[in-house]
């Protein structure tokens, strides 16, 4: 299963927020057995997000989209992935309600910041998804998330992307198996054994250099579970490992 990621937000493109959804997703897909493909950010603009969610559908076999979906002018991804498809946005009546319900509690919980505060919340803004969208809710985001036609729209602040992508983990999985060695060698010394692995084996052989006092890891990835197994276990025997490895 071949994933792609798209990242959206202004603040991504400035440097002013890191992007460690991107991180996140990557461990989680990859434990999932399933391939990130690859990894986009774009800016909070309607059309260049409907070019890359409608280009990244037609090529892998999911989207996950995270950022700009709450109720500020400058949330405009749920209507990029509605354009994307063709459809208009829709306001559901039982997920307008949960989130009215919501507001309301929150509202309650909250009396200072209601009394100090003009909160001028667009539940139909929060609500939308669109057309023919599956709604995705959690106690942890207040603006509803959707499963498009295998494009996932969800939150951009980690906590809440997080919960939410729990709600669909089970749709991602794969073939894809990994096994990382640890290694004090430079990156020049295993140039050759790496190579000859990737020939010998047919697997996907990484490295990646020491950073400071952290060894560097070779990382043998596969869909054949015997092949990565037996590659790592070659090289092992060929390479100067630490950690047990």
């Amino acid at each position: 299963m071949e994933v792609a990621l798209l990242t959206v937000g202004d603040e991504l493109l400035a440097g002013d927020t890191e992007n460690t959804n991107a991180s996140w997703l990557g461990r989680q897909l990859t434990a999932a057995g399933a391939s990130v493909a690859r990894v986009l950010t774009v800016p909070d603009d309607e059309a260049v997000i409907a070019d890359a969610v409608a280009r990244y559908h037609d090529t892998f076999d999911a989207v996950i989209v995270t950022g700009g979906i709450g109720g500020t002018p400058d949330d405009v991804t749920k209507a990029g992935v509605a354009r994307a498809f063709g459809r208009e946005l829709v306001v559901p009546d039982d997920v307008r309600a949960h989130l009215e319900a919501k507001a309301e509690q929150f509202a309650a919980d909250n009396p200072e910041m209601v009394d100090r505060y003009d909160m001028d919340l667009d539940l139909d803004a929060w609500a939308s998804v669109p057309e023919g969208g599956q709604p995705l809710l959690t106690d942890e985001s207040f603006a509803a998330g959707c499963v498009v036609d295998g494009v996932y729209v969800m939150p951009g602040i980690p906590e809440e992307l997080q919960a939410m992508y729990e709600t669909v983990a089970d749709d991602f999985d794969g073939d894809r198996t990994t096994e990382t060695l640890r290694t004090p060698a430079p990156e020049g010394a295993l140039v050759s054994r790496v190579t000859e692995a990737r020939e010998r084996f047919g697997v996907a052989v990484g490295s990646y250099p020491r950073k400071d006092d952290t060894p560097g890891r070779v990382k043998v990835t596969g869909e054949d579970a015997a092949a990565v197994t037996e590659a790592a276990a070659w090289l092992r025997e060929r390479i100067e490992t630490v950690d047990g490895e």
